[in-house]
């Protein structure tokens, strides 16, 4: 979550006219993440999480995120959903964006996640995806490995700014990339972002997942790699194998892993880690001062991504197969 685009209450308030949502009490931007601009409100009726939809989010994708969260319910998974207008739609337009006002959650995110909790995502990534699996909606994935050749032909020629020497470094990455990358393993729809942040808690349960703004179809223990990165290394960047494996047994104990998936969660994990090291190198050096964003440290998953390149089997994460 983010803030690029300033709104006024005048605004906003034309825009709260068109929901059966109560009058404007109180609205503030909320300044984590890099995606779209976010405020949190608090109308008469309740609190409420106002999205404006900007930078890589495309209006013909927004059917496939809001029905994703809509099915997601449905079928028993803990997320936000979309607010219909008074005309029964579900997209608006605000501050020339279009604009989705969906509920509020309740519960709080970890910044320093336990065995236990990494224990939690895991079950609760591996619900998702069982009950996305008959979502009718698909959605290719933008960041794909094509999508990170795009972002990094964007940025190569500066990549040294950041670290002398990173441009050849990553060469090899995408080399390897490209030789081994699987294209049969199991797939279906994925968060593709489930980091500390998007998971909340209550009493030590999850008690929702949000963000949905990247979720697409593609390979399932892909989205299992993108967690072990996001929630299993310390802040020395040091893996946490104990967290690893409860992450890891906590999906099994919903949905069993192929023995494929398995051997390929080094690459996998290692495509994960180039994926948000290019995508947080991008915006390091091209989201433009004085937006209320904060800048994510490419240096983080470059330091993961140097770990992955080590890995020689699935078991170096923690995985135990029955």
């Amino acid at each position: 979550m983010a803030v690029y685009t300033d709104i006024s209450e005048e605004e906003l308030g034309a825009f709260l006219r068109q929901y059966a949502v109560g009058g404007l009490l109180s609205y503030k931007g909320i300044a984590e993440g890099t995606e779209n601009s976010n405020y949190l409100l608090h109308t008469t009726a309740g609190a409420f999480i106002l999205t404006l939809y900007e930078r890589r989010v495309e209006r013909a994708d927004l059917p496939f995120f809001l029905g994703l969260m809509e099915h997601l319910a449905k079928k028993g998974v803990s997320c936000p959903q979309p607010v219909a207008r008074r005309d029964g739609g579900i997209i608006g337009e605000l501050a020339g964006r279009p604009a989705a006002l969906i509920t509020f959650l309740e519960g709080m995110w970890m910044r320093r996640p336990t065995v236990q909790h990494c224990h939690a995502v895991g079950k609760a990534l591996a619900g998702l995806h069982r009950a996305a699996a008959d979502f009718p909606l698909r959605r290719a994935n933008a960041l794909d490995p094509e999508g990170w050749q795009r972002l990094w032909d964007g940025t190569r020629a500066r990549a040294d700014e950041v670290e002398p020497g990173l441009a050849r470094e990553v060469e090899a990455d995408f080399a390897a990339v490209e030789h081994g990358w699987p294209k049969d393993l199991p797939s279906g729809v994925i968060h593709a972002d489930l980091f500390p942040d998007n998971v909340f808690f209550l009493g030590g349960e999850v008690s929702g997942l949000i963000d949905f703004y990247f979720a697409c179809n593609d390979l399932l223990a892909y989205d299992i790699a993108t967690c072990l990165n996001a929630w299993c290394f310390e802040k020395d960047i040091s893996y946490n194998i104990t967290k690893g494996g409860a992450l890891l047994a906590g999906y099994q104990s919903v949905r069993p892993l192929e023995q494929a998936e398995i051997d390929a969660l080094p690459l996998l994990a290692r495509g994960s880690a180039l994926r948000f090291m290019l995508t947080r190198l991008h915006d390091w050096l091209t989201i433009p001062d004085g937006a209320l964003v904060k800048k994510r440290d490419p240096m983080e998953y470059l330091r993961r991504l140097r770990f992955h390149r080590q890995v020689e089997a699935a078991s170096e994460y923690g995985v135990v197969v029955a």
